[in-house]
């Protein structure tokens, strides 16, 4: 397993334990990396998914209940939420990710750790915040012309 996806699923642990858990931001990393011993550039890249995912979580939940179609965000699936914010925080926010590999990789983490139906579930919702940022950065630079 790649070092990326590695940090990717450690974030979405770090994320569910905060979600389901209660548990503050601090305290889930700490947790999580006192039993988890991974190579720095996992452990700096998962935190820094956790962080971003966490303080744009207004924004990144907003987009989630636009796409999610008669679902409630609180009755989703927790692990699912949780793969949904970590993904849609690197489509909006990490530029220097290709949005198909984010998209790949949530499906992956979805199929992996959550339910049967859970990858389209996640592939639903990615495409088409994936197409709305492809549309708002066109109309940008229709604008820019």
């Amino acid at each position: 397993m790649g070092k990326r996806r590695r940090a990717r699923e450690s974030a979405m642990q770090i994320l569910f334990q905060m979600d389901l858990g209660g548990v503050t931001l601090d305290d889930a990393l700490n947790n999580f990396w006192s039993t988890h011993k991974y190579p720095t550039e996992v452990k700096e890249f998962a935190t820094r998914l956790v962080k971003g995912a966490t303080d744009s979580k207004d924004v990144v939940d907003r987009e989630i209940v636009k796409y999610a179609e008669h679902w409630d965000i609180s009755r989703m699936e927790v692990v699912d939420r949780n793969i949904l914010r970590l993904a849609i925080y690197e489509i909006l926010y990490l530029k220097d990710i290709p949005l198909k590999v984010s998209i790949d990789e949530a499906i992956e983490i979805a199929k992996r750790f959550s339910t049967a139906g859970s990858g389209k579930f996640v592939n639903a919702i990615l495409d088409k915040v994936a197409k709305r940022k492809f549309q708002r950065t066109e109309d940008a630079n229709k604008l820019n012309d």
